[in-house]
């Protein structure tokens, strides 16, 4: 009996002692994740396709006046457009047909787009002349470097034509047409030296009734307007390339005069002076025309 009280005992003391061992934990190396950045990849934007709608009858033609400059008739309607107004304005000031006017510009500026509209705002090819004070600038035309009028804006090129027209005394046979006659108009101030191209008249007249300038007269006089058929408004007559080539190539000492061409250029080409080119020519100005044969030696 004795003996199984001490063999309780000892197994109650073996089992109190293991349970007094301090618990060893063993826990898991934690990884801790570091936060989760989105990178986003920075999207494409393509352009939207730009489509190319077709002009109706969106011609290209060279214009050639103090420079030579590429059009289109886009550019035209534009430039129409924009002076429109002014055009219109001007003839109810001082009585010059704006269909005059916009065909002028359009012709003498390249549609806003030659040399002398881009650098002095000139609009009609005005020379500087003896009672100019503004500003200026130098350009080859008849002549080599010649002083044109300088503008801070387009409309007082505007402005500025009306008042030269108006001011010159050699211009005032122009005032005794109608104001709506275009025709008489265009011819007169061919005749009165405004400009010494002979196809000046017709350029004029041609980009009136291709474009239908006619119409801003008739606003400003009350007349009803009957719009010119396309197919009756005839191009002007630079609108057609033409080969830079002496159809006389024969005969070296005669040179055909070609698109674009004036007395300047041609005496730069055969080493000449302009009085001299118009000497051995029997020329009194510096009119030439397409086709014109000159002795150049």
């Amino acid at each position: 009996m004795i003996k199984k009280i001490v063999l309780l005992f000892t197994i109650l003391v073996l089992a109190s002692c293991s349970s007094s061992k301090p618990a060893v934990a063993t826990t898991k190396k934690t990884t801790v994740q570091k936060p989760r950045v989105a990178t986003t990849k920075k999207p494409t934007y393509s352009k939207p396709a730009v489509k190319n709608y077709p002009s109706t009858n969106n011609t290209t033609e060279v214009i050639q006046s103090t420079s030579k400059t590429v059009v289109t008739s886009d550019l035209i309607n534009n430039y129409i457009l924009q002076f429109k107004d002014i055009a219109m304005g001007n003839m109810k000031t001082y009585g010059i047909p704006a269909s005059i006017i916009l065909a002028q510009g359009i012709l003498e500026s390249g549609a806003g787009k030659g040399d002398l509209a881009l650098e002095a705002n000139n609009h009609f090819g005005i020379k500087c002349h003896k009672d100019w004070l503004g500003e200026s600038v130098r350009h080859d035309d008849d002549s080599a470097q010649e002083c044109f009028r300088k503008y801070p804006e387009a409309a007082e090129s505007y402005r500025d034509h009306a008042l030269f027209l108006v001011g010159k005394n050699r211009y005032a046979t122009l005032f005794t047409y109608e104001k709506d006659d275009y025709k008489s108009w265009a011819k007169g101030l061919r005749a009165a030296g405004y400009a010494t191209d002979p196809n000046y008249p017709d350029k004029l007249i041609s980009y009136i009734e291709r474009y239908n300038l006619h119409q801003y007269d008739c606003q400003v006089t009350g007349k009803n307007y009957t719009p010119i058929s396309k197919t009756t408004a005839s191009p002007t007559k630079n609108t057609t390339p033409v080969k830079s080539s002496n159809s006389n190539s024969n005969d070296p000492n005669l040179y055909e005069v070609q698109q674009g061409d004036t007395l300047y250029s041609i005496s730069k080409k055969f080493n000449l002076l302009v009085e001299d080119l118009k000497q051995k020519n029997n020329l009194t100005d510096n009119a030439i025309s397409i086709g014109q044969r000159l002795k150049v030696k």
